[in-house]
């Protein structure tokens, strides 16, 4: 039984071998026509062309019309990007195992930076989720120029806090 099984697998382990070395060989030939270009490996000539392909005029795209776009109430006023200035301190937002507060950084009118002021500090596993999920947040944040991002699997709680106590700070920076 033992011998039917190691023949098994050195046919397995061969089978694969082989299969992985004409693998490597197709990839190198399939690689020598990549980017309209002609790569040669070694010991072949390249195949002169005979017929280049046309060129072909560049195609322009008509001007955009410039319309303009009534502001509604609705309209977060994180998301026109323009806030003042400075730094601004969000509200701290109970997230059940502690406090969660962050500052929002301004500079150049856009959020550049989020400062974590407190985390969730009770529990070794609110220290672990806090940890994970805050710099995510933070990169959203700052990606989205906004306080609405999505939350982060597994510490809904702390996104939760994160996106108010970001939007108090943010609504400081635009009334300000």
């Amino acid at each position: 039984m033992k011998k039917i099984i190691l023949g098994l697998l050195l046919i397995i382990a061969f089978g694969g071998y082989t299969f992985m070395q004409k693998s490597q060989k197709d990839n190198a030939q399939v690689a020598k026509l990549t980017d309209n270009s002609l790569t040669v490996p070694k010991n072949e000539t390249p195949t002169p062309t005979t017929n280049p392909a046309p060129k072909q005029a560049p195609v322009t795209a008509p001007k955009p019309t410039p319309t303009t776009i009534p502001k509604t109430p609705s309209t977060p006023v994180a998301a026109t990007g323009k806030f003042k200035d400075g730094t601004y301190t969000g509200n701290t937002i109970d997230v059940y195992y502690g406090n969660l507060q962050v500052q929002a950084v301004i500079y150049g009118g856009k959020l550049t930076n989020v400062n974590i002021l407190q985390s969730p500090n009770d529990r070794d596993n609110s220290i672990r989720i806090a940890q994970r999920s805050l710099p995510i947040l933070t990169q959203e944040a700052i990606a989205a120029q906004s306080a609405q991002v999505d939350s982060v699997s597994g510490a809904t709680m702390d996104s939760n806090g994160f996106i108010q106590s970001l939007q108090s700070a943010l609504d400081q920076a635009a009334t300000s």
